[in-house]
């Protein structure tokens, strides 16, 4: 008995021993998921050949005992803690400063993912110009995507040739940091994380593995050394941000840069912000010197004409806390034998194809069962709440019938399935500015109306509707005037 109990315990230190060795383990380079096995195709994801094989270390036990320690620096009352550090300093972009809430903070790490080509390294390279030039300190711009002779070429283009902007062209995270010991920046723009990897870390540049330890040890760098740093990122074909999600939460601001391709308009849209609010959108105009903020962007989304023209409408669309007067047209085509075309451009699908039952339902006089009907907007703006469907339904009504809507006439609200006009918000901050841009009549819900609000913009009359129907029939009153 003795000499069982004395070869068993071995048996358990080796045990004990086997439970810390590597073992092997399974990640997904595309989306993060950790599959128990080795496949071809990721069960998360559905890429194909994405998995690869990683080595886990450390001991599979868990339930350790933590101790406590002192630490570095004391708690102390919130009221004796000094604010200053965390203050935004401006980049010279005012519309930039809008999304980010005043400007970057030290130390802050901001996230602008963008589609290809829509202007991204632009933009960065007109911020860290303004910075280098009214900052009092350098801005360094590293790129991991062109060479430094191509980002010459481009700041030319734009005068942006500041003694104080410096460029390098990596694809180390260690030179990266090097760069930052040589120069001292008080600004740091990587083009692109991505692009930038680290030798000491498994898996391929812009993998999962690699965008993850390359993100936090800038983030690290940020915070320790008080440096604005702006890491540009790419996006997936639904338009989400590239790498895993752990990214977004590793950085402090996730802005979105949106943008038609051919058209001039770019937006940058916040998503995340600990430093202001999250639902602000700054807009940019894209042309041959560069890229310029667009204080007042209203009229990029009208089309003024000398005459009315049936199959138009304008509504004053929200983005973020900004209103944007938006233009909205529609045409109905020949009727068509089958199913007909539904055609949209900057407009929610779903909700036109339920505008369209709801007219052919609540109105009469209108056919659309087997017609085409194709809609969009003015000037690229993409417009999918709900407070546009009134417009939508004018300008779809105002086609199919051909009844011409007053050009100064603004419509305001969410319809419903049955017809009905629903309450929208902010319907006094949306009447302010089509006042402001001369717009002399408004359609907007019950409720929402002088009498609710006890504000009524100057020179404009405001009149409330209940459904689509007295809304066609308070278009053909104005008409008449």
């Amino acid at each position: 008995m003795t000499t069982s109990r004395a070869t068993s315990r071995p048996a358990a230190g080796r045990g004990r021993a086997a439970s810390r060795e590597p073992r092997p383990a399974y990640e997904c380079d595309a989306c993060g998921h950790q599959p128990p096995k080795w496949v071809g195709r990721c069960p998360e994801c559905g890429e194909w050949g994405a998995v690869v094989e990683s080595t886990l270390t450390g001991p599979t036990v868990s339930g350790r005992v933590v101790s406590s320690r002192a630490p570095a620096e004391p708690a102390r009352p919130i009221a004796t803690i000094s604010a200053a550090p965390a203050r935004a300093r401006p980049t010279g972009v005012p519309e930039l400063d809008r999304v980010l809430g005043g400007g970057l903070v030290p130390g802050a790490v901001v996230l602008l993912a963008g589609e290809p080509g829509v202007g991204k390294s632009t933009l960065l390279l007109d911020v860290a110009q303004q910075w280098a030039a009214g900052a009092g300190s350098p801005s360094l711009v590293v790129s991991g995507e062109e060479s430094v002779s191509q980002v010459r070429l481009r700041a030319e283009r734009m005068g942006t040739l500041h003694d104080q902007l410096y460029l390098a062209a990596e694809n180390d995270l260690s030179a990266v940091l090097g760069h930052l010991d040589a120069v001292k920046p008080g600004l740091l723009v990587l083009d692109s994380v991505q692009t930038v990897s680290t030798p000491g870390t498994e898996g391929v540049p812009g993998g999962v593995t690699q965008v993850r330890a390359v993100t936090a040890a800038l983030v690290a760098v940020a915070k320790e050394r008080g440096l604005a740093t702006v890491l540009v990122g790419h996006v997936t074909k639904d338009g989400q941000v590239a790498g895993p999600r752990v990214l977004e939460h590793l950085v402090d601001v996730v802005l979105h840069f949106e943008g038609d391709k051919h058209s001039s308009l770019r937006m940058v849209r916040g998503v995340k912000n600990r430093f202001g609010t999250a639902d602000e959108v700054g807009c940019f105009e894209m042309h041959e010197g560069g890229i310029s903020s667009l204080a007042d962007p209203s009229g990029l989304f009208l089309t003024r004409s000398a005459d009315p023209v049936p199959g138009t409408c304008v509504t004053v669309a929200m983005e973020g806390r900004r209103a944007l007067v938006t233009e909205v047209q529609a045409l109905i085509g020949a009727t068509v034998a089958g199913s007909p075309r539904r055609t949209v451009s900057g407009l929610d699908s779903a909700r036109l194809a339920m505008v369209l039952a709801v007219l052919q339902r609540r109105t009469e006089r209108l056919t659309l069962h087997d017609r085409e009907v194709f809609a969009a907007t003015v000037g690229g703006i993409r417009v999918v709440e709900p407070a546009a469907d009134l417009a939508v339904a004018l300008a779809v009504a105002s086609g199919g019938l051909n009844l011409a809507i007053a050009p100064d006439l603004v419509a305001i609200g969410e319809v419903g399935l049955t017809g009905e006009v629903r309450r929208v918000a902010a319907v006094p901050r949306r009447l302010a500015e089509a006042a402001r841009l001369g717009f002399r009549y408004a359609l907007v819900p019950t409720g929402c109306g002088p009498s609710a609000s006890g504000v009524t913009p100057e020179n404009m009359r405001v009149m409330e509707v209940t459904d689509v129907r007295s809304a066609l029939q308070a278009v053909a009153r104005v008409s008449a005037e």
